[in-house]
């Protein structure tokens, strides 16, 4: 992961989440990309944080108890990722509520202070 470090968060989605969340997402002015679109599907979760911590991204997913594990590991190991955001699991139906709380959080958080970290989407109601 490069030491530069830009003020927007961009976003990783990986592949529970819906990839229209990318799309609606870019449409607000923000960076985000999808692992589905990527074609990066079933790929395991420390891959997709690599790949994200390369390209200086935080890491949206529904995967709280593999990703929590990750990120401990990572800080044992002393390998830096761009934060890990986790939420809720919402249907497609619900990408409304989602894409709002998506929002929330880039509008709140800068990319420095997710580096290394957790965070939970449901802060951002």
């Amino acid at each position: 992961m490069a030491d530069e470090i830009s003020l927007y968060v961009s976003l990783y989605i990986d592949e529970d989440v819906t990839n229209q969340l990318a799309e609606l997402i870019r449409k607000r002015g923000h960076n985000a990309v999808s692992a589905i679109d990527l074609g990066k599907i079933s790929v395991l979760d420390d891959e997709h944080l690599a790949y994200a911590a390369e390209r200086r991204m935080t890491v949206l997913t529904y995967n709280e108890r593999d990703y929590v594990e990750l990120a401990r590991q990572w800080t044992q190991n002393n390998r830096k990722h761009c934060g890990i955001l986790i939420s809720d699991q919402f249907s497609v139906r619900q990408i409304g509520e989602l894409l709002r709380r998506v929002l929330n959080f880039l509008d709140r958080v800068t990319a420095d202070e997710m580096i290394n970290v957790v965070r939970y989407l449901s802060d951002f109601k």
